[in-house]
């Protein structure tokens, strides 16, 4: 049975996010970046607070009003999207998408003062919402959507530890229950049953007793015990009651979660995480013939607040492939916030990455910068994108804000890091990524177009023909890229936002006056460092790709718009080199 999912949600008016409702749209693998302070981890913290309507965990306090006061015309509002398989919340709350044919509830959260939420649902024949919600009592509806485990960047240990024990409870009673489970509550019903039955003289000597004195004031008034020794069965049974979850060494001390450091406990989520996502939930060990199905598994969320913290180097990685195949399972959704571009990546078909960010006016906002079936990317994007960031983690930095120049392999990227390093303060907010590749630079502009903002772009024209070892004049496969590249920039929602200038016929050869056939990037920092003209000539090109409305290229930049142009400027190269 193919389980509930998230689809959206939109929260105004709570804690730093205001009365511009900021909008996020849920995938497997939700990602939100963006600076310190811009509402992400709010967004984690609304799915929860409304999954925990009916508690104390979803009653309000004054901090979590915007500026920690109460306004009626500023009251905070979630509204969550919940895409269904069934007919359970009932017709009148259930709109179907006539593209993808997804059954959609939505329900919306507010909370006049402190303390509890109204809840309303949105009744698609009135058009309108309504004080009637679906699914009913807040107990039930929350069991008909995915349950939220969330672990906060700096959550104490005991909280911590409770968390990852709860993760852990979650596979074993769903694995209890796949087995002999069904077994166990008819077994149980059956003891109940008979004991209820050898206590009926007991108990109808109580109900004759009660029904006597309840007829002096309400004459032919009876009372009537009804046991009902086969319902709720399950509240009846509790496998693990208090369980602990000890760690050390195996033949030494081992003590519990929250005494371990933060690197380790951190670790030990990891570790439960993968195994939740390479075993799953619907792979029960054995199961009794005899036993009934059990009833459809509850479907989770993982909300977790920068998973990079305290991890070892080593285990980013580690940890970023975790995250991503849990989803994988069936029965995870994963919203995660990160300022590491280690946790992106771009070659998956079920990630959408949001930037959250405060405008210069103060408002918070979500833009969704990628999600893949927007992209549109294809095989070969994907596993371009895929060897890159192995190579690069830091790769999609890009994600993260700033204006992004892309550059195509090494020399340019280290030549420009080390003008950014000498200046940081003039170019504090600017992005290189190297493309490692002609190829790669055309997936990357893919995504980059999606965002719809200004980017720029420098690539080596390379020239139109090369010469084979033995000497015979042939075409250059580089040079039937740079077609490409400016064919995927035009399709830029806006193209005059983006700046594409090439080194022609390469970056050493137009800025250095030379070629160099190994260790070109360390002999482009020493050029740099040795020769301040050579400084100021890459400075003057960086300041360029920054500054669109500049016109003054230096010798051997081209910014063209046509074959042609390219294979001039080229060709005039060959002629001068020769």
């Amino acid at each position: 049975m193919t389980r509930p999912r998230l689809s959206k949600l939109i929260i105004k008016n709570f804690r730093s996010i205001g009365q511009t409702p900021v909008e996020i749209e849920l995938d497997d693998i939700v990602v939100l970046v963006g600076p310190n302070n811009a509402g992400k981890s709010s967004i984690l913290r609304a799915y929860e607070v409304v999954m925990s309507e009916g508690s104390q965990a979803g009653k309000l306090s004054r901090d979590d009003f915007p500026n920690g006061e109460i306004h009626s015309d500023s009251l905070p509002e979630i509204e969550l999207h919940t895409i269904v398989y069934n007919d359970l919340p009932g017709e009148r709350w259930i709109q179907t998408d006539r593209t993808t044919g997804d059954k959609l509830v939505r329900e919306k959260w507010r909370w006049p003062d402190i303390g509890e939420p109204i809840r309303q649902g949105f009744d698609v024949e009135k058009d309108a919402w309504d004080d009637q919600v679906p699914w009913g009592a807040a107990n039930v509806a929350n069991s008909r959507r995915p349950q939220p485990h969330r672990v906060d960047a700096f959550t104490n240990p005991k909280e911590q530890s409770d968390k990852i024990l709860a993760m852990l409870l979650s596979v074993l009673e769903e694995r209890v229950q796949a087995t002999d489970y069904a077994l166990v509550l008819e077994k149980l019903a059956e003891v109940q049953k008979l004991i209820v039955n050898q206590s009926r003289p007991r108990i109808a000597e109580v109900e004759s007793g009660v029904t006597e004195l309840l007829s002096q004031v309400f004459p032919d008034y009876a009372i009537r015990f009804d046991a009902r020794p086969e319902e709720d069965l399950e509240k009846a049974i509790a496998f693990f009651k208090a369980p602990q979850l000890l760690m050390g060494p195996k033949d030494g001390y081992q003590s519990t979660i929250d005494r371990q450091g933060s690197g380790t406990r951190r670790t030990l989520l990891w570790a439960a995480l993968r195994y939740i996502s390479e075993t799953g939930f619907d792979k029960p060990k054995s199961r009794s013939k005899k036993a009934a199905p059990p009833p459809a598994d509850r479907p989770h969320v993982l909300l977790l607040d920068e998973p990079e913290l305290c991890l070892h180097p080593n285990a980013v990685r580690e940890a970023c492939r975790v995250l991503y195949d849990l989803p994988q399972t069936g029965n995870w959704q994963v919203m995660v916030t990160t300022h590491s571009p280690a946790f992106l990546d771009l070659s998956r078909d079920n990630t959408t990455i949001i930037r959250v960010e405060r405008t210069t006016e103060g408002v918070i906002k979500g833009t969704t910068l990628f999600r893949p079936e927007r992209t549109q990317l294809d095989d070969g994007d994907k596993q371009k994108l895929k060897l890159l960031n192995l190579c690069d983690p830091h790769m999609a930095e890009f994600f993260f804000g700033g204006h992004v120049i892309v550059v195509e392999g090494d020399t340019e990227y280290t030549a420009f890091k080390h003008i950014l390093a000498a200046k940081p303060d003039l170019y504090k907010n600017v992005h290189i990524i190297r493309a490692r590749g002609k190829a790669t630079i055309i997936s990357l502009v893919k995504i980059l177009n999606h965002f719809g903002t200004s980017y720029s772009v420098l690539h080596d024209s390379d020239l139109p023909t090369t010469l084979t070892k033995a000497g015979t004049e042939i075409k250059n496969p580089a040079w039937a890229h740079n077609i490409k590249i400016f064919q995927e920039i035009q399709k830029h929602p806006t193209p005059a936002k983006v700046r594409l200038l090439a080194s022609v016929p390469n970056f050493e050869a137009a800025y250095f006056d030379e070629e160099v056939s190994g260790e070109k990037p360390y002999n482009a920092l020493l050029e740099l460092r040795n020769r301040p003209s050579s400084f100021q000539t890459i400075e003057h090109l960086l300041s360029l790709l920054v500054d669109h409305s500049r016109t003054d290229l230096p010798d051997g930049c081209l910014e063209w718009q046509t074959l042609d142009q390219l294979k001039e400027a080229a060709q005039a190269q060959r002629s001068r080199s020769a």
